[in-house]
């Protein structure tokens, strides 16, 4: 067995590509600082119970599970960075009004999520606690569109939902975790045929709605006007019709935001049902089937730890970012020989507290990278070393 071969889906990040990484994570947590988030590190390991408060089933079989030899309770390995800041808001911070944190770190997944390479991310992401309003939606949204601008992302396509519509829909029908996860399953899928079979268990009021949110998607007027009437109308229903107000409002702010945005509405939208609360949102980018960042209102996460928050919020992999990103992070280099010279170490210390970046060399040796160009180097010219130009 080859000691050096990695675990399925799991792979080393090489020189360039996490040069690019670190870049535009920088640049990310210095933009989310910029607006007053403040930044938090939960731990990798966490006991398994806390890990997974709030999030229902959806982490469970993704979660690597182990065994604590000190406590004998069982530890999870961080599948998503999001349930551990709701935590650190509720019972660590325990701060009245507004709190904006920010976060940047690994998570590992059992198995390699749909549309994704690798079982391991890096999960950046930015959340807002203590404010129910649609502004702080609109901050989220921006933030998340300002990452992506600033990796070089051209032409967006933004695809909002709302968890209210669905509860609002089934009203006071309680359902089977086992049918709660049937339900979501069909609705993603949109596979109307095995949706309309499961449904006709239910009353009209219920299945029919049901069935109107496989064709209550695209531009966003026309799916809201043909939410409110015609064949596919939802009920009038007030939880209904406050989403449908919530979107409309959202979309009208966001729509000002940048003109390399398309919004597009998708009612039957509804992954992380269960984990959201409000509005729900998608960013998806040319050249990836699945979506770049998810976010939304997630309010009762924090109940789990004995304070229920408003909060909202997205995040992202890093890893995928990196490998759509067009910016550059080639460097400008100078070499220098390796030599004992006193005159020439002086100045290598001078270039490099001015910020440049001094590579030394043997003689013979091309200094070969993939993050930096080597067009100038020390000469010596005397007694002192001087900046030439190469041939």
């Amino acid at each position: 067995m080859n000691r050096w071969l990695l675990p399925e889906d799991i792979a080393d990040v090489l020189p360039a590509r996490a040069r690019k990484i670190e870049e535009l994570r920088r640049r990310s947590l210095d933009l989310y600082q910029s607006y007053g988030y403040e930044l938090v590190s939960p731990p990798l390991l966490e006991f398994l119970d806390s890990l997974l408060t709030g999030t229902g089933s959806d982490l469970n079989l993704q979660t690597f599970k182990l065994v604590d030899q000190l406590s004998g309770r069982t530890l999870g390995l961080r599948a998503d960075i999001t349930p551990q800041v709701a935590r650190i808001d509720a019972h660590l911070l325990n701060r009245e009004g507004v709190t904006r944190l920010c976060y940047a770190g690994s998570v590992a997944r059992v198995r390699t999520p749909p549309g994704s390479t690798s079982r391991e991310e890096m999960q950046l992401g930015a959340e807002i606690y203590g404010h129910s309003g649609w502004e702080a939606d609109l901050e989220a949204i921006q933030l998340l569109l300002k990452t992506l601008s600033q990796a070089g992302i051209g032409k967006i396509y933004l695809d909002l939902s709302h968890a209210g519509v669905l509860k609002g829909i089934l009203g006071n029908l309680v359902l089977s975790h086992a049918d709660t996860e049937t339900l979501y399953t069909l609705l993603q899928t949109k596979d109307r045929p095995s949706l309309a079979q499961w449904v006709s268990q239910f009353a009209p009021s219920i299945s029919k709605p049901l069935l109107a949110l496989l064709q209550l998607n695209g531009a966003c007027a026309e799916v809201l006007a043909n939410a409110r009437s015609g064949p596919l109308a939802l009920p009038s229903q007030s939880l209904i019709e406050q989403s449908l107000k919530d979107l409309e409002r959202l979309i009208e702010a966001i729509s000002r935001l940048s003109d390399q945005l398309e919004l597009s509405l998708d009612l039957a939208d509804l992954r992380g049902y269960q984990y959201h609360s409000g509005v729900m949102f998608a960013a998806y980018v040319d050249g990836l089937p699945q979506p770049i960042a998810r976010g939304g209102r997630y309010d009762h996460v924090g109940q789990a730890f004995g304070r229920s928050r408003p909060a909202t919020g997205f995040s992202l992999d890093l890893l995928t970012l990196a490998d759509l990103s067009t910016i550059s992070i080639k460097r400008q280099a100078i070499l220098a020989p390796w030599s004992d010279d006193p005159a020439l170490n002086r100045r290598i210390a001078e270039l490099r507290a001015e910020g440049e970046v001094v590579i030394q060399v043997h003689k013979g040796d091309d200094a070969h990278s993939e993050e930096f160009e080597c067009q100038r180097e020390l000469v010596k010219q005397g007694t002192g070393w001087e900046l030439k130009s190469r041939a």
